[in-house]
C-alpha cells in the first residue's frame, strides 16, 4: 500500500508525485538512487563500452600508438553504443518522478552548520573524499595541456612547433575550457533536481566514458568527447564546495576550502608524474584512459558522499535527513522561524509538525509544515513572523551585484577571478608548449612541471592558514601580489635560464602555487563575501568569469593558428593579478569571523 506524503509535500507535488518518491525503491533500498538497477545497468554498460576502444588502441602499440587515420573496428563501435545507452540509463537511474517539483521544494529549505562547533569525524571523511573528488576533478583539464603537443604531432595540426598546420591544436582545449562553462550552469541546476551526491556520481561516470578520447582515431572526436569531459569537470567542483559550505562550521570553513581548493597543484604534480611515466612508452594517449579507473573509484566512494539536507527533506526522506543533520552538527533554518535546531523540536519540524501546532493539530499545519512547502500559514502577519521567501519577480539579478554596496566587492572579485582564469587557462594551459619551444622534450617538461609543483605544496597549507587564521582579505593580497610578480620575473628572466633546469624549476613554482591559491581564494572568498540572496549569483559570476577568460584566450588561439609564448601568456596574467592585489587593499571586506548571513 502506498503512503502517502506530509501534506506540505502534497501541495507541492501533488499527491501521486510524492507517492512515487515516498514508495519507490528510491526511499526503502535504493540507497539514494531512484531507480538502482537502471543506474547500475548504466554503469556496468558504459564500463563495458569504455572497456571495448582498448583492443584498437593495443592493437596499434606497433605503430606507437598512433592512431590518426585508422577506421574504427567493430568492437569500438559496439562500445560507443553500449556507452550512450549506457550513460542514458544512468540519467534515468539517477532522475527523480517531477524533477523540477523537487528543484522547488528544495529552494525553500535552508541548512546552516553550526557556527561553533568543531570538526567532527564525519566532517573529517568527508572533506578527504572531497579533496579526492577535487583532485580527480581538475586532473581533467590539467591532462589537456600535457596532451596538446602529441596532439598536435600525431594529427599534423598547428602549433608553435608545427606552424605550417591547416587546423589549430587549440580546438582541443578551447572544447575542453568552453565545456566547464556549460557544466557549471547545467550541474548548478542538476543539484537541486537529481540531488548533490547524485550530481557528483553523474560527473564519474561521464568522466569515466569519456576516457575513449585515449582511442579515437579522428581528432574532431576527441574534440566532442573534450567538451562533454569538460561539462562534468565544469559542474562538479561547486556542488562539492556547495556540501562544504552546508556541513563545515564557520570557523573551519575559509581554510578548509582554500586548502582543498589548493588541491589543483596536488593534480597538477599527479597528472605531470603520469605524463612523466606515461606518455614516453605510450604515447599521450594514456593520460586520456586514466579517467576510466578515476572515474569509476569516485562511484566506489558514493558511500561516503552525504547527500544535501534538504534534497532529503524535499524528497520526504526525513529520518535520513535528521540523521545526516545530527552527525554534521548542522541546522535546517526555515524563513519563517530562523534556525531549528536537530534535537528538542527539531524531528517535530523535519516530519512535518512545527513549534506553532497544537497538541491536537494535524501535523504540518505550522512552521514545519512551512519549512518544507517554503511558507507558513500566517506568516504575513502577527509578531515575530520573518520575512518569508522572496517572490521570484523580487529576487535580485545579477545588475544587483553591481548595486550600491556591493559593487566594489564584485569589482575586485572580478579582477582576481580574470587574473585567474588567464593564469590557469593562458599560461598554464601552453605551458608545457611553451617549454618545447625553448628546448624541453616532452617528459622533461613534465618532470619540470611535476617537480615544481611539489615544490609549492607546502606554501598551499600556508595559504589555507592564512586565510582561516589571519585575514582572507590580506591573505588575496599576498597571493594576487605574489603571482604578478613571479610571473613578471618569469616573462623577463625565462628564456634566459632556459638550459637550466633547476632555476627553471625554480621560476615556475610560485606561478603553479598561484594557479591553485587564486583559484581557491576567488572559490572561497565569493562564498563568503555576500548575503544569502546574492551569494548563488555571485559565486556564479566568480566562477564565470574565471572561465571566459581562458575561453577568450583560447578562441584567440584558434583565430591566429598561434599559440602566445610564455612570456606573454606570463604578463597577460600578471596584469588583472597586480591591479587585484592593489584593489584587495581599498576596497575588499573582511570575511574572517563573520556568519554567511553577516556578509
Amino acid at each position: 500500500m502506498r503512503r502517502a506524503g506530509p501534506p506540505a509535500c502534497r501541495e507541492s507535488f501533488g499527491k501521486q508525485g510524492v507517492d512515487d518518491v515516498k514508495s519507490g525503491p528510491w526511499a526503502e533500498t535504493g540507497g539514494g538512487f531512484p531507480r538502482p538497477v537502471w543506474f547500475w545497468a548504466g554503469v556496468a554498460a558504459g564500463t563495458a563500452g569504455t572497456v571495448l576502444h582498448l583492443p584498437m588502441f593495443l592493437h596499434a602499440r606497433h605503430m606507437g600508438y598512433r592512431m590518426a587515420g585508422m577506421a574504427p573496428d567493430p568492437a569500438m563501435v559496439a562500445g560507443m553504443a553500449l556507452i550512450v545507452c549506457g550513460v542514458g540509463a544512468v540519467l534515468v537511474g539517477l532522475w527523480p518522478p517531477r524533477a523540477e517539483a523537487l528543484r522547488r521544494e528544495a529552494a525553500a529549505v535552508r541548512v546552516r552548520a553550526d557556527d561553533d562547533a568543531g570538526l567532527r569525524p564525519a566532517h573529517v571523511m568527508l572533506l578527504i573524499v572531497l579533496s579526492l573528488a577535487v583532485t580527480i576533478d581538475v586532473m581533467k583539464p590539467l591532462t589537456l595541456s600535457l596532451v596538446v603537443p602529441g596532439v598536435a604531432a600525431e594529427y599534423g595540426l598547428a602549433s608553435p612547433l608545427r606552424p605550417g598546420g591547416a587546423v589549430s591544436v587549440a580546438w582541443l582545449p578551447l572544447a575542453g575550457i568552453s565545456g566547464t562553462m556549460v557544466g557549471s550552469f547545467v550541474w548548478a541546476g542538476l543539484g537541486d533536481r537529481i540531488g548533490r551526491r547524485n550530481s557528483i556520481l553523474l560527473a564519474g561516470v561521464l568522466f569515466a566514458t569519456t576516457s575513449v578520447c585515449g582511442a579515437m582515431p579522428g581528432f574532431w572526436w576527441n574534440v566532442l568527447m573534450c567538451f562533454v569531459m569538460g561539462m562534468a569537470a565544469g559542474g562538479m567542483i561547486p556542488i562539492a564546495f556547495t556540501l562544504m559550505a552546508e556541513t563545515v562550521p564557520r570557523r573551519h570553513r575559509g581554510w578548509l576550502m582554500v586548502l582543498i581548493g589548493g588541491n589543483v597543484t596536488v593534480a597538477y604534480a599527479l597528472t605531470s608524474w603520469l605524463a612523466a611515466v606515461l606518455t614516453p612508452e605510450f604515447g599521450w594517449r594514456a593520460l586520456w584512459l586514466v579517467g576510466l579507473p578515476t572515474g569509476l573509484l569516485l562511484l566506489v566512494l558514493n558511500h561516503w558522499i552525504p547527500e544535501s539536507p534538504r534534497f532529503l527533506l524535499a524528497t520526504g526522506r526525513e529520518e535520513q535527513a535528521r540523521e545526516l543533520l545530527r552527525r554534521y552538527g548542522s541546522t535546517v533554518v526555515s524563513p519563517v522561524s530562523g534556525p531549528v535546531p536537530v534535537s528538542g523540536s527539531a524531528p517535530a519540524l523535519v516530519s512535518g509538525a512545527g513549534p506553532g501546532d497544537a497538541p491536537g493539530d494535524a501535523p504540518g499545519s505550522g512552521a514545519g509544515s512551512a519549512l518544507l512547502s517554503g511558507s507558513a500559514h500566517g506568516s504575513a502577519h502577527g509578531p515575530g513572523s520573518g520575512p518569508g521567501p522572496v517572490p521570484p519577480g523580487d529576487v535580485p539579478g545579477h545588475l544587483r551585484l553591481w548595486g550600491r554596496g556591493f559593487g566594489s566587492r564584485t569589482a575586485v572579485l572580478t579582477l582576481l577571478a580574470t587574473g585567474a582564469g588567464l593564469l590557469t587557462y593562458g599560461f598554464q594551459m601552453w605551458l608545457p608548449v611553451n617549454l618545447g619551444r625553448v628546448g624541453y622534450l616532452e617528459a622533461s617538461s613534465a618532470r619540470i612541471l611535476r617537480d615544481s609543483a611539489l615544490i609549492s605544496l607546502p606554501l598551499n597549507v600556508l595559504t589555507a592558514l592564512l586565510y582561516g587564521l589571519w585575514s582572507s582579505r590580506r591573505t588575496a593580497v599576498v597571493v594576487a601580489g605574489s603571482a604578478a610578480g613571479a610571473l613578471v620575473v618569469l616573462a623577463v628572466a625565462g628564456e634566459t635560464v632556459a638550459g637550466d633546469e633547476s632555476l627553471m624549476r625554480l621560476l615556475l613554482f610560485v606561478p603553479l602555487w598561484g594557479i591553485s591559491a587564486t583559484a581557491a581564494v576567488v572559490a572561497a572568498y565569493s562564498s563568503e563575501v555576500y548575503p544569502t540572496a546574492l551569494r548563488s549569483r555571485g559565486t556564479g559570476w566568480a566562477a564565470g568569469v574565471s572561465k571566459a577568460g581562458g575561453v577568450l584566450v583560447l578562441a584567440l588561439a584558434v583565430g591566429t593558428a598561434a599559440v602566445p609564448p610564455m612570456e606573454v601568456t606570463a604578463l597577460v596574467a600578471a596584469v588583472p593579478l597586480a591591479l587585484a592585489a592593489v584593489a584587495f587593499v581599498f576596497l575588499a571586506p573582511e570575511t574572517r569571523g563573520r556568519r554567511l548571513d553577516e556578509s
